[in-house]
């Protein structure tokens, strides 16, 4: 059985959980955020307490009561807290802004990158330090748009230059030798 899986989500105050058939909605302070479950996982909303109950058959369906348990975790989380994602740009003349809710990209290609960010996603650009900050409730949406606007320039081994993620490390490789 799961072991992530049997741990109860506690409820914040100010959230509001409702259960019906098999779509979950949570609601919050900074949002509110639906999902459809599995039919095979029982959910149960108590008062202050989000219970997954093991599945039917746990031979075939053992990962989705933790896969489950997870994902409403991460949408109890997002509407009170938020999620954020920050992402660097690294490169001679590769810069960004946002001009509304299109996040514009120069990132040495013969024309300019535009992104329009996807509901519910909001960005911050710091041009000085060429940072983007993604913010957003939704955990799934969060990291893919970060995965989009990365591959627009993914980071290179030999000078590091592209977009990566805040944390990321880039294992830098050795370049050509010259002839003697």
């Amino acid at each position: 059985m799961s072991r992530i899986g049997k741990q109860p989500i506690s409820i914040p105050g100010g959230v509001k959980v409702a259960l019906a058939d098999t779509e979950i909605s949570v609601q919050g302070p900074k949002g509110n955020l639906k999902r459809l479950l599995p039919a095979t996982v029982k959910v149960e909303v108590e008062a202050d307490v989000i219970r997954v109950c093991p599945p039917v058959n746990p031979r075939e369906t053992t990962a989705l009561q933790g896969l489950t348990r997870t994902l409403i975790a991460n949408m109890v989380e997002g509407v009170t807290k938020g999620y954020q994602r920050i992402l660097e740009i690294n490169g001679v003349g590769y810069r960004a802004e946002m001009k509304g809710k299109v996040l514009n990209l120069a990132l040495g290609y013969s024309h300019p990158v535009e992104y329009p960010l996807p509901e519910g996603i909001s960005a911050e650009v710091d041009p000085k330090s060429n940072k983007i900050t993604l913010n957003g409730i939704d955990k799934e949406l969060l990291g893919a748009t970060a995965a989009k606007i990365r591959s627009f320039r993914a980071p290179e081994p030999y000078k590091g230059k592209g977009i990566k993620y805040a944390e990321e490390r880039i294992l830098r490789k050795a370049g050509k030798t010259g002839k003697k």
